[in-house]
């Protein structure tokens, strides 16, 4: 019978309790990450009247970045030693972005995607404090990498509801 190899502990030179308060924030990212990408994609599929095209060809670019960067994040718990989540009663409790039922009108659907952005940046934000204290200077790039591009999103779209 073949000898069972124990994997080697994570020496990454982040104490397990550093690493363990990171991911915790990046899970609470993910969970938001994921909230967005399906809010999103929602919207992408019903969207409707005079900005049909842009909003449908924009919103596409967007959920397809989000579903990306989910398993950025997914991939940096992991390396980091801890499990990521993926069942959506999980991801319903732990995000900040609320579902929205129903469909409605194109202009609501850019303001609540700018509030999904802006609460995704914010829990992006909260991650940054224990990753930088922990010289975690993986994590910190990829927050930096959310933070900029949840806030031009953000940015974006508030544009399109200007007078």
């Amino acid at each position: 019978m073949p000898r069972k190899i124990e994997a080697p502990k994570i020496d990454i030179g982040i104490s397990a309790g550093e690493r363990a308060k990171i991911a915790k924030g990046l899970s609470a990212l993910l969970a938001d990450t994921f909230a967005l990408y399906m809010k999103t994609h929602h919207f992408h599929w019903n969207v409707t009247g005079p900005m049909f095209n842009t909003l449908h060809v924009m919103f596409e670019g967007q959920y397809t970045e989000l579903w990306t960067s989910t398993d950025l994040i997914a991939e940096r718990i992991r390396a980091l030693g801890y499990p990521a989540v993926g069942a959506f009663s999980v991801f319903a409790k732990q995000s900040s972005i609320k579902e929205t039922v129903g469909v409605p009108k194109a202009e609501e659907m850019i303001r609540l995607l700018v509030e999904g952005n802006e609460a995704a940046a914010r829990t992006a934000r909260q991650c940054f404090t224990a990753a930088d204290k922990a010289s975690d200077e993986a994590t910190a790039d990829l927050l930096t990498q959310r933070l900029q591009t949840h806030e031009k999103t953000a940015w974006m779209l508030r544009s399109m509801l200007e007078a």
